[in-house]
Parts: structure tokens; C-alpha cells; sequence
């Protein structure tokens, strides 16, 4: 296990099979056109695909453009905090080897109107979704995962195992989602991780130099 202007428009509301019902939309990123799929899962609403917006520090797995496609890009902490300060103000400077105070809610790299999650938003998920111990399953997709690691992508989530690079290369495709937060530990960022393996939801600190997925929520 390696660890390391837009808005909403046409929404419609599913019901899973246990009875839950979902508003599903559409958010467009005005920055190039991009589109993806949304959810709300109790009171917030995230992207319900992982974010693919080309900026400095960002990557596709291996380097290969149909990964981007797949799994969207993977970031260095700066630049999902937008460290430059190129989108807003309040993640300037927050980057490898600098301790920060981000001013929340983070906008960070993400669309107008979205914002990075910190990691109360992301326990928030975890408690709509019926808690840490089995959000794993419910937020992963239903197919992709290695070792038989299949969610019920219940709540149309959809987390792809996209797995994580660093300077040394790329890893765990097929074996594990990370995801950015916003919120800084003493001398690294936290970080969502779900793993083929296990049903839950972890929340975890790990160097600013890895390179992560990118989930946004709404404001």
C-alpha cells in the first residue's frame, strides 16, 4: 500500500436502491470548458468526478493523457492550494516546506463557486454516508478496484482508483483514491485515502510533494 464561474444546471434526482435520494447535476468550468458530473450527499455537494484542470505541478498517472481522461489530474499540495495565488487569496503560499494559516474555505484549484474540502468537510461526508468504518464502500465505484475492492458507489460518488505519483514515480492505480484536503498537519497536508482492501475512510498526513486527486465541494 503506497501512501504518500461555474455552478450546477440541469439537475435530477435518482433513488438508489436503499431508498435514498440524490440530486445529481452538472458544473461546468469556465476556465477550459470541462465538464463533470455532481452530487449532494446530505447538506453539501461535491464533484462526483475527479478534477481535470492543467495547471503547474499537476500530472496525469505515467504521464499518459487517457489517464487524465480516466481519473482526471493529480496535484502537488501548492498546487491544489494554488499556492501562486493565481484563482484567490487564501491558500497563497501554502506549498512543500513552508508552513501556512490558509484562510477557509480554500478556493484553491478549483472552479468558481468550489472550493478545496478541509478535513471537517470531509468527516461531514463520512457521517452522510453512514460513517468512517464503511464510507469506503459507499463512496467507491463499482468497478476498477483491484482484490475484489468494489464499492456499492452508493451515494454516486464514484471515487476511481486512481492511485498517486512523487518524484520516484506512480503507484497503486487500481489499489487506492487519495485526495487532497485543504487543511495543513505540522510538517505536511492532510489527505482522504480509500484502498481497495477496506471499507472505510481514512484521513491521513503525508508529504506536500505526492500528488493527489482533486475533489471539489461547492461553497
Amino acid at each position: 500500500m503506497m501512501l504518500a464561474a461555474c455552478g450546477d444546471d440541469d439537475s435530477d434526482f435518482a433513488t438508489r436502491p436503499n431508498g435514498k435520494e440524490l440530486t445529481e447535476g452538472m458544473l461546468t468550468d469556465s476556465r477550459n470548458g470541462q465538464t463533470y458530473k455532481t452530487v449532494t450527499i446530505g447538506t453539501q455537494t461535491w464533484m462526483a468526478e475527479n478534477l481535470n484542470y492543467e495547471t503547474a505541478n499537476s500530472y496525469c498517472y505515467k504521464d499518459s493523457v487517457s489517464n487524465c481522461t480516466k481519473y482526471g489530474r493529480l496535484y502537488t499540495w501548492a498546487a491544489a492550494m494554488d499556492s501562486v495565488g493565481t484563482w484567490s487569496s487564501n491558500g497563497k503560499g501554502c506549498g512543500y516546506d513552508v508552513a501556512c494559516s490558509p484562510t477557509y474555505p480554500v478556493r484553491g484549484v478549483c472552479p468558481e463557486g468550489w472550493h478545496l474540502p478541509d478535513t471537517t468537510e470531509w468527516n461531514t461526508l463520512f457521517t452522510a454516508v453512514g460513517g468512517r468504518l464503511t464510507a469506503g464502500t459507499m463512496l467507491k465505484s463499482i468497478s476498477g478496484w483491484y482484490n475484489s475492492g468494489d464499492g456499492t458507489d452508493t451515494y454516486s460518488f464514484s471515487a476511481l482508483p486512481a492511485g498517486n505519483c512523487d518524484d520516484g514515480g506512480c503507484y497503486s492505480e487500481g489499489n487506492d483514491a487519495n485526495f487532497w484536503s485543504s487543511t495543513e498537519g505540522s510538517s505536511s497536508a492532510y489527505y482522504m485515502l480509500l484502498y481497495d482492501s477496506d471499507d472505510g475512510a481514512y484521513l491521513l498526513g503525508c508529504g506536500k510533494y505526492n500528488e493527489f486527486s482533486v475533489r471539489c465541494v461547492k461553497d
